[in-house]
């Protein structure tokens, strides 16, 4: 696998990157009616989104382990997985989303996508192929049928 870094790794050096960067740009800041509110549902949300998840995992009796997809016992496409082949990262994704809500900089939307590109050439598109070789053809109809993030 072309993995880098873990995604927790990728997560908390984002999520630092947003920081710094409200911190030290000048410009960019925002303020709006219901900010927090939306901060508290992205978080509930990606809480609510990776719990479910994981417990799936769980109870599918397979690896959770992102750094190698190869263990992988069942392919989990039902339940939160018929939305979203991948609601752990979008869970991740949200908790950034909140954070630059929280940090009350606009450019951290930028920082956000790029997180969505780092995880989909680096993690996301490995972890593809990988399970392409164990389920075949069961996961590529998956595939077809749901999204990557959302």
């Amino acid at each position: 696998m072309k993995l880098k870094l873990p995604p927790a790794i990728v997560f908390i050096v984002f999520g630092l990157s947003m920081y710094l960067l409200a911190k030290f740009l000048p410009f960019g800041n925002f303020e709006f009616f219901g900010r927090r509110y939306l901060m508290f549902f992205l978080l509930v949300s990606a809480g609510i989104i990776a719990i479910v998840a994981l417990a799936q995992f769980f109870l599918s009796r397979t690896t959770v382990d992102p750094v190698h997809p190869s263990k992988a016992k069942e392919l989990v496409d039902r339940g939160v997985y018929a939305y979203s082949r991948n609601p752990m990262y979008l869970a991740l994704l949200m908790i950034l989303l909140a954070w630059g809500i929280w940090l009350g900089n606009a450019f951290n939307t930028l920082l956000a996508a790029a997180f969505v590109g780092y995880m989909n050439h680096f993690q996301i598109i490995p972890e593809e192929e990988a399970l392409l070789k164990i389920f075949g053809n069961r996961y590529r109809q998956y595939c077809m049928k749901t999204r990557r993030w959302f």
